[in-house]
């Protein structure tokens, strides 16, 4: 583990030089994404100028769903969406090759080898939107509410990462699966909306089949105490991220075996 977390300050060490040598590129994408929240921002205001609840939520409510969906989208871009991308192009051209021939978990090298720090400024703006919602509803969230935040968080990063993840490995038997990402994408789109939008199975679905409810709306239930107890869905969003996490490991081992170089 020690091994693993000086390589991974060696990456943030050369993923901080790359952005450096290409400023311009860099903030033009914090302002694409500063531009791209705003503008779902402004729909949320149009939506609540004709209501006042939304499936249970109100508007400021609405804001900490909204963060939070924003917020995870945007750690799990900056950890781990640009290296997931790479993975097709890695095995079309052979180079994972080089990948699969390092002392080092192969994983963890094709998942976390470079760092986007473009998406900080949507992380901060998001982080910004959660606790001006919080302000606007009158809550001052208690330590275990913050607590179950930063654990659901984690969790539906990796649910999320172990999704993408298994998606992109696909590559090894289908090669051009960069359409895929977009599967991903929409997923992050109706996380962004309460789950209680949809009828009892649909969410019956969501909780215990795909755990879409997972990515956005527990963790900001959690923050706003909006269930009357939290504490089972917790636990059951650790064990959905555990039973995820150790799908992505056992799929990518397993897609290994059918791997072949495509110099060879």
């Amino acid at each position: 583990m020690r091994r693993l977390f000086k390589l991974y300050l060696v990456f943030i060490q050369n993923s901080l030089a790359r952005e450096v040598e290409f400023r311009a590129n860099f903030f033009a994408k914090l302002l694409q994404g500063t531009i791209w929240i705003v503008f779902f921002l402004m729909l949320v205001i149009v939506v609540f100028s004709k209501t006042n609840m939304v499936a249970g939520y109100n508007k400021n409510e609405m804001y900490v769903l909204m963060g939070t969906a924003y917020l995870l989208s945007a750690v799990f871009n900056m950890i781990f969406g640009f290296n997931l991308q790479e993975i097709p192009t890695s095995v079309r051209m052979g180079t994972l090759d080089y990948v699969l021939v390092k002392p080092v978990d192969s994983q963890f090298y094709v998942s976390m080898r470079k760092l986007s720090f473009d998406s900080l400024g949507t992380s901060l703006f998001a982080l910004g939107l959660v606790a001006y919602g919080c302000a606007q509803v009158g809550i001052v969230p208690s330590l275990w509410q913050i607590l179950s935040y930063i654990i659901s968080v984690t969790c539906a990063i990796i649910i999320f990462y172990s999704f993408e993840f298994i998606l992109m490995t696909t590559a090894i038997w289908l090669v051009r699966v960069e359409n895929l990402w977009v599967l991903g994408e929409t997923v992050s789109m109706v996380v962004r909306w309460p789950i209680n939008i949809f009828d009892a199975k649909m969410q019956f679905v969501f909780f215990y089949i795909i755990p879409l409810a997972f990515i956005a709306t527990v963790p900001a239930k959690a923050l706003i105490g909006m269930g009357s107890n939290s504490l089972p869905y917790l636990a059951l969003g650790i064990v959905w991220a555990l039973g995820f996490f150790t799908a992505s490991r056992l799929f990518w081992k397993f897609a290994l075996k059918y791997y072949s170089s495509a110099s060879s």
